[in-house]
C-alpha cells in the first residue's frame, strides 16, 4: 500500500486533505517548513507525521502530493522525480478524489471557510459526510456519501473540480498578483459552473453571480425577492438570527442560528437551499444549524478580564465590514477596537480606500505592519499611508501591545490572514504579567 506523502502539509488544504485521508486508513506523512502553524495541531492529534524539508524523506513506493506553494525545483519533488514516483498536485488530487461521492464545492470571494463548516455539520446530520476546510480541518467518514470541500478560486484552481453542486457565495476582487479586474474573476467562476454536474446555488443579491450561465439549473438564494430561496422577516439578538424561508414565494419553514451578521444568515441560507433540494428534512437541518461550533480564525471569541478578544481572518474590505458588523450585533453597547494586519502589498495597495473606510466603522483602530507573502516582500506604499487614511487610527507592534489594556469592557478584533495571531498572544501574557 503506497505511502502518500505532502509536501507542504501545513497548508490549510494539505493539512485537511491529509486527515480525510488518515481517516480513511490511508498511510499519510508530510514535511514542511519548522515554524508553527495553528494547522498543525490537528495533524499531530492524529498521529501523523510532520519532517522538515529535506530529499531524504522521499523513498520508493510513496505518493506524492505537493502544495501549489512549492515549485518542481523543491528538492523533495526533485527527488521524487529522480525515483520516478506518482506526483499530483494538491488540487489535482482532490479533482481526482471526490468523484467518489456525492460532491459539494463551496467558492467565492468571501464566506468559503464559515459555509463549508456549516454545510458539512448540517449535512453530517442526515447522511455520512466526508469534509475538507480551508481552516486545515478535514475528515474521512469511512462509507461517506457527500463529500463538501472549500474550492479556492486563486490561479483558477477550481478549475481541477468537476463537483455535482456548487455553492457561490459571491464574486469580487481579491487576489490582484493574479487577477487583472473583476471580469477576469467572472470569467473564472464562469468557466467554473460549466463543471457543475447537477446544480449550482448562487447569492443571487450579487450583480456578477446573476450573470452566471451553466448546464444545469443554476438556483438563487438572498433577501430580494426574485431569488428561488428567500430570507425574510430578520430577527437578530445578542444570541443570533432567527428568520422566515420562502421558496420561490412559499413560506417553507423558520430557522435560527446562533450567529452574527446578514453574512451568517445567507451562509446558512446556502445550506437550507441544498439540504431542501437533497431532500433532507428540515427538522434535522434546523437543529443542526443550532449546533454548529463555528471554524477556526472565524470570530473566535476568548474573555480577557472585561475584554472579549475575537481572532479572525478577515483580510479584505468586505469581509471587515462583516465582522464589524457581527461584533456591534452580538455585543451592542460596547465599544469595538479593531487590530488589522494587512496581507500582501498588492491587496492593501489595490484596496486602500476600501479598507480605510470599512475599518472607520471600528470605533478605534490600530493597524499592524503589513505582512508579505512568498511572492512579494515589500512594496511601494507602507502602513502609514492606510493610517492616514482612517481618523485616530495608531500602528502596534508585537511589542507594545500593552495600549490595548486601556479599552475596558471592549471589544478587541484581531483580523488579518498574515500572523496576527501573535499580537494577540503577545497581548494575552502583558495582561496576564
Amino acid at each position: 500500500m503506497t505511502i502518500y506523502h505532502f509536501v507542504g502539509i501545513k497548508g490549510s488544504g494539505m493539512s485537511a486533505l491529509a486527515q480525510v485521508l488518515h481517516d480513511m486508513k490511508f498511510q499519510v506523512q508530510g514535511s514542511d517548513v519548522e515554524k508553527h502553524f495553528f494547522t498543525q495541531v490537528a495533524l499531530e492529534k492524529s498521529g501523523i507525521k510532520i519532517l522538515p524539508f529535506q530529499k531524504e524523506n522521499i523513498k520508493p513506493g510513496m505518493t506524492i502530493i505537493a502544495g501549489n506553494a512549492f515549485p518542481d525545483t523543491h528538492e523533495e519533488i526533485q527527488r521524487a522525480m529522480e525515483l520516478g514516483l506518482p506526483i499530483v498536485r494538491y488540487h489535482r488530487f482532490l479533482g481526482d478524489f471526490m468523484q467518489n461521492f456525492t460532491s459539494v464545492a463551496i467558492t467565492g470571494a468571501h464566506g468559503k471557510t464559515s459555509t463549508t463548516g456549516l454545510m458539512s455539520h448540517v449535512i453530517a446530520g442526515a447522511k455520512p459526510t466526508s469534509f475538507l476546510i480551508g481552516d486545515g480541518t478535514g475528515k474521512g467518514e469511512e462509507g461517506a456519501e457527500y463529500f463538501v470541500f472549500e474550492a479556492c478560486e486563486y490561479r483558477r484552481h477550481f478549475l481541477s473540480y468537476f463537483p455535482d453542486y456548487a455553492i457561490m457565495t459571491n464574486i469580487d476582487f481579491d487576489h490582484p498578483d493574479y487577477f487583472a479586474n473583476i471580469d477576469d474573476v467572472f470569467s473564472a467562476f464562469q468557466e467554473m459552473a460549466v463543471q457543475v454536474k447537477k446544480g449550482i446555488f448562487a447569492f443571487g443579491d450579487d450583480e456578477q453571480l446573476q450573470k452566471i450561465q451553466a448546464k444545469v439549473p443554476v438556483l438563487f438564494y438572498g433577501f430580494a425577492d426574485e431569488n428561488d430561496y428567500q430570507a425574510k422577516n430578520l430577527v437578530k439578538t445578542t444570541n443570533g438570527t432567527t428568520f422566515d424561508v420562502f421558496i420561490r414565494n412559499t413560506f417553507y419553514d423558520t430557522f435560527s442560528i446562533p450567529t452574527f451578521g446578514d453574512h451568517s444568515v445567507l451562509n446558512a441560507l446556502a445550506v437550507i437551499g441544498l439540504c431542501h433540494y437533497e431532500e433532507i428534512n428540515a427538522d434535522t437541518v434546523k437543529e443542526r444549524l443550532m449546533t454548529f461550533q463555528g471554524v477556526k480564525r472565524r470570530f473566535s471569541e476568548k474573555n480577557m478580564g472585561s475584554q472579549i478578544l475575537i481572532d479572525d481572518y478577515a483580510h479584505h474590505p468586505t469581509e471587515i465590514k462583516a465582522t464589524i458588523e457581527a461584533a456591534k450585533q452580538k455585543y451592542p453597547d460596547r465599544e469595538i477596537v479593531a487590530v488589522f494586519q494587512p496581507h500582501t502589498f498588492t491587496r492593501t495597495q489595490a484596496f486602500l480606500e476600501d479598507f480605510a473606510e470599512s475599518l472607520r466603522r471600528a470605533d478605534k483602530a490600530f493597524l499592524c505592519e503589513i505582512f508579505g507573502s512568498a511572492r512579494e516582500k515589500h512594496g511601494k506604499l507602507s502602513i502609514k499611508d492606510l493610517q492616514e487614511k482612517i481618523p485616530g487610527a495608531e500602528l502596534l507592534t508585537e511589542e507594545n501591545t500593552s495600549v490595548l489594556k486601556d479599552f475596558n469592557n471592549s471589544v478587541i478584533i484581531f483580523m488579518g490572514a498574515g500572523d496576527i495571531q501573535k499580537f494577540q498572544e503577545s497581548y494575552e501574557k502583558q495582561v496576564v504579567q
